[in-house]
């Protein structure tokens, strides 16, 4: 493939961006962490809303696990490793 321009090359980036969204951040549910330290980190690291927050912890609490983020493998593993360090018990998974 030959690119004869600048924005043939963005154009070629921006498709290849697109297609690495296939990752998901998938939070367990522990006996450890309150409510409050989970939805605290959801909100910090995932950037969820309040009730986007409340409402993922309530199905990692009822359900043992919750996807928090979906996006690209880079995008997401700073944040599955914040998550970890806060002590949450998540891991990045394929979609």
């Amino acid at each position: 493939m030959i690119l004869d321009t600048q924005t043939d090359q963005q154009e070629l980036v921006d498709v290849l961006t697109d297609a690495d969204t296939g990752f998901v951040i998938i939070l367990y549910n522990d006996d450890v962490n309150t409510f409050d330290h989970v939805i605290n980190c959801l909100i910090k690291y995932c950037k969820h809303t309040p009730e986007q927050a409340e409402q993922c912890a309530m199905l990692v609490h009822f359900k043992g696990k919750c996807a928090v983020k979906s996006g690209s493998e880079t995008e997401l593993l700073p944040i599955c490793a914040a998550l970890t360090d806060k002590g949450l018990s998540a891991v990045l998974e394929e979609a």
